[in-house]
């Protein structure tokens, strides 16, 4: 049975998932033709008992014996090699594919267009991906040639054209061409977003600018990245907002707190959680058991034993009736109850995988 391996998507106490899947090891060979992997079948009623959040319009769902990816009609569009022991979400057109302990890429042909060969790979952003090979990390192109020479020793994702890179310990950034940006100088690092990027230098957070220079002194103990000019910071174990002056505009008073996400940003008080505006205003009251990130204008919450969708007025709109649930992703939802699994509409609507109840 496959098993899928997180990488997070925004969801607070909520068992999502996303990423890549896993299955037992097969010596079948590979058939890296075209169509090998090709079916487009169309299913009325898929009977599915694993599925994942959807990315460039496929999903990639178990159903029976196999795996697939899925379009938003429930329509097969591919048929994953069953020599494959692990598929990922697709991202640029590209999706992580990895084969005995070593990882390349599947197109949306589903034929792998870079062969099986890295012991690490990020997803492709900004147009590279990120892989090792041997001790040091460089980043190849969608044709799979080495770009950037493995010279790292943690390599990740580019973002606003800067990628985090650790060389003998400290972590810098370089830019698409390799090219070091921001000289190996700081503890730890997170990625750019809104031009900033969060570091930590001698024990405390902080942010730095596109120049590498210090535009917000180290002073939490956690920080995170600015999404609509405010990001999370941790002071202790009080987890409050700032804007992009430094300027702590909600203070370190909530048990948790998560990045905003239309203009809500979730947030623990106690054992409850509710979701607060950028100007620190509780609007929905902290009455839920679990919470998690808005999106598409709907967000996934836990009241006792179930999970269903509140819009950002605090409404059900979807009652809770699902033991597990994902963020709706281009206009769809997976979720699962009695091990059943599909996908639902804002609605609430079950319009893929009409067996759950």
């Amino acid at each position: 049975m496959i098993g899928f391996l997180s990488l997070g998507i925004g969801s607070y106490g909520l068992a999502y998932h996303n990423a890549m899947t896993h299955r037992p090891t097969s010596a079948q060979p590979i058939d890296s033709s075209a169509n090998a992997a090709m079916s487009f079948v169309q299913i009325s009623s898929l009977n599915i008992d694993f599925a994942s959040d959807f990315s460039e319009g496929l999903a990639l769902v178990h159903s029976g014996d196999s795996y697939h990816y899925i379009d938003s009609n429930g329509t097969i569009a591919i048929t994953v090699d069953p020599a494959i022991d692990a598929a990922g979400a697709f991202s640029e057109g590209m999706a992580l594919a990895k084969v005995n302990q070593v990882y390349g890429f599947i197109d949306r042909t589903g034929r792998l267009t870079v062969a099986p060969q890295y012991l690490s790979a990020t997803p492709f952003s900004n147009g590279l991906a990120a892989v090792r090979t041997g001790t040091k990390s460089g980043y190849i192109d969608p044709n799979g040639e080495l770009v950037i020479e493995p010279q790292f020793d943690l390599a990740s994702e580019f973002f606003e054209e800067r990628a985090a890179v650790r060389i003998d310990g400290k972590y810098g950034y370089i830019d698409r061409t390799g090219a070091i940006a921001i000289p190996p100088q700081f503890d730890d690092t997170w990625e750019f977003s809104e031009g900033l990027a969060a570091v930590r230098l001698n024990g405390k957070w902080g942010y730095i600018n596109f120049n590498g220079e210090m535009a917000i002194a180290p002073n939490w103990d956690g920080a995170f990245k600015f999404v609509g000019n405010r990001a999370r910071v941790r002071s202790g174990n009080q987890w409050g907002y700032i804007d992009p002056t430094g300027t702590e505009t909600i203070s370190p008073t909530y048990d948790f707190a998560s990045d905003f996400s239309g203009n809500l940003a979730a947030v623990m008080i106690g054992n409850k959680w509710g979701y607060i505006t950028p100007d620190g205003e509780l609007k929905i009251p902290a009455t839920f058991d679990l919470a998690s990130d808005f999106s598409e204008g709907l967000a996934a919450t836990k009241q006792g034993q179930y999970t269903g969708f509140i819009n950002t007025e605090g409404e059900w709109v979807i009652p809770p009736q699902f033991d597990t649930v994902g963020s709706f992703s281009e206009g769809l939802a997976w979720v699962s109850k009695d091990n059943l699994w599909g996908y639902i509409e804002p609605t609430g609507k079950i319009i893929i995988g009409s067996n759950i109840p």
